[in-house]
């Protein structure tokens, strides 16, 4: 019954900001910000936390500052992805300007398959599937299962409705290695906490656990990794610019390589971060443990 409400709220919002229009939906997400950071403030001291963990120079009131403006980034993408099933085609391929797509096309051509990661960054949902449209390749995008199966259904037809394909998280890694075995583009997010006993690197100064699947898939099927990260620019547009992870100079012990190469993807995700840092999902308790 709980999923069904919940569900049912979540239909009533986006059918709410469809007759918004998407523009007035965006600047309502502001009113979803401050309401969910002040009233209902939920992971609000994980935030806190995070930011004072990864900026210890920071003071508390500019901590308070990029927590609020953290909340108010991740409410307007919850609204664009909310208004996902009523974007036009052409609006949803303009939305993401991608300095360099071709890189994907190039590797893509070789017939190596492709390792595509992103982050909880700007809004992450937009990037496959617009690039997929850009390029005309669709990717299979990694996805896990949310808590409400109601939900993670709307948002699987949302996510597929242009093409892509769903590989949900649970049977990733067989599947994911199929896929790249097929010399096909793999998409998925790699930035959350990874389990206690993993591989740790090191994030804003100190270490922290992380998921290896992209490491260890390059190093299993000779797959490039390539990372989009989408910045929000003041026009609404994510501005991405794709750089792929260096593969050569690793270690000789292929445990030291996936560390190696974990790090280098979370040193890039890091410089990112720093230079907007209000655009990731800092609701990750990523210094957990």
């Amino acid at each position: 019954m709980k999923n069904r409400l919940e569900y049912i709220v979540f239909i009533l919002f986006s059918g709410f900001f469809r007759l918004l229009g998407l523009n007035l939906s965006r600047k309502f997400s502001t009113v979803i910000a401050y309401f969910f950071f002040y009233f209902v403030p939920i992971r609000k001291q994980v935030v806190i936390r995070n930011l004072q963990n990864a900026f210890p120079e920071k003071k508390m009131s500019d901590i308070k500052k990029l927590a609020i403006n953290t909340y108010k980034s991740f409410a307007l993408s919850l609204v664009e992805i909310m208004y996902l099933p009523y974007i036009e085609q052409q609006n949803l391929i303009d939305a993401v300007e991608c300095a360099n797509p071709e890189l994907i096309v190039e590797k893509y051509n070789e017939g190596k398959g492709i390792i595509l990661l992103s982050s909880h960054f700007g809004n992450w949902e937009f990037i496959a599937i617009s690039v997929a449209m850009q390029i005309g390749i669709p990717f299979s995008v990694i996805v896990k299962p949310l808590r409400n199966p109601y939900v993670f259904e709307w948002m699987n037809k949302a996510r597929t409705k242009f093409g892509n394909e769903i590989v949900p998280l649970g049977i990733s890694i067989r599947k994911t290695y199929q896929t790249l075995k097929e010399k096909k583009i793999v998409a998925m997010v790699a930035d959350q906490r990874g389990p206690r006993e993993g591989v740790r690197v090191i994030f804003f100064g100190r270490k922290v656990p992380v998921y290896t699947g992209p490491a260890s898939l390059a190093l299993k099927t000779g797959a490039p990794i390539i990372c989009g990260i989408p910045v929000r620019q003041q026009n609404y547009k994510y501005h991405i610019v794709l750089v792929e992870i260096p593969l050569n100079d690793l270690p000789e012990i292929d445990e030291e390589k996936i560390v190696e190469i974990s790090q280098r993807y979370t040193s890039y995700l890091e410089k990112i971060i720093r230079e907007n840092p209000e655009q990731w999902l800092w609701m990750h308790n990523m210094w957990k443990y």
